[in-house]
């Protein structure tokens, strides 16, 4: 068991997966043959659909209750989402044999590493500053649980709220999970 002092917080873990969804993206675009970028680009979407999820219903509202300007930021956070959402939507729709697709891939990759520079540079250490490390670690355990249910597609048209993401979503996450596991799509 570990200590209170080494056990990861939520920003650790957000960070991690930041790392691993970029590192993902990079592999997809190397990737020598279409099927296997295609596996790739169905992992990282679904990892960055539970990520996000998680990070909509547990660390935006600490983020508005206890960083200064929080409110702020979440709304950028959550419009750059958006932004990845439609184009994650336009990769899941796209061909990746077509040589356009590597461009989409390139723009979500700029995005993505932007989203997490945001955080990761501003964003996370004023969480840590006002939040004391208990709470910290306990929302990552929150959003470790968060992102065992939430949904692996995109859903364009969800709507940004807690309420949405801890009624339906976990409904719209078993259902995707079950398409995924039909059609033999990878998410991880």
């Amino acid at each position: 068991m570990m200590t209170a002092n080494s056990e990861s917080d939520v920003v650790d873990i957000l960070t991690a997966d930041h790392h691993d969804m970029l590192e993902l993206l990079r592999r997809a675009a190397q990737a020598p043959v279409a099927e296997e970028r295609r596996d790739l680009i169905d992992t990282v979407i679904a990892e960055v659909m539970r990520h996000s999820v998680a990070e909509e219903m547990i660390v935006y509202p600490a983020v508005e209750k206890h960083v200064p300007n929080g409110k702020d930021e979440v709304e950028h956070d959550k419009a750059e989402h958006d932004e990845l959402v439609d184009l994650m939507k336009r990769m899941e729709d796209g061909d990746t044999a077509d040589s356009g697709f590597l461009d989409l891939l390139h723009e979500f990759e700029e995005k993505l590493d932007h989203h997490a520079h945001d955080e990761e540079d501003e964003q996370f250490p004023k969480l840590r500053a006002h939040v004391p490390h208990e709470d910290l670690v306990e929302m990552g355990e929150k959003v470790e649980k968060a992102k065992q249910v939430a949904p692996t597609r995109p859903h364009p048209s969800a709507p940004h709220s807690e309420l949405f993401h801890k009624t339906v979503g976990p409904g719209v996450g078993m259902v995707d999970r079950l398409r995924d596991k039909l059609t033999g799509r990878h998410t991880g």
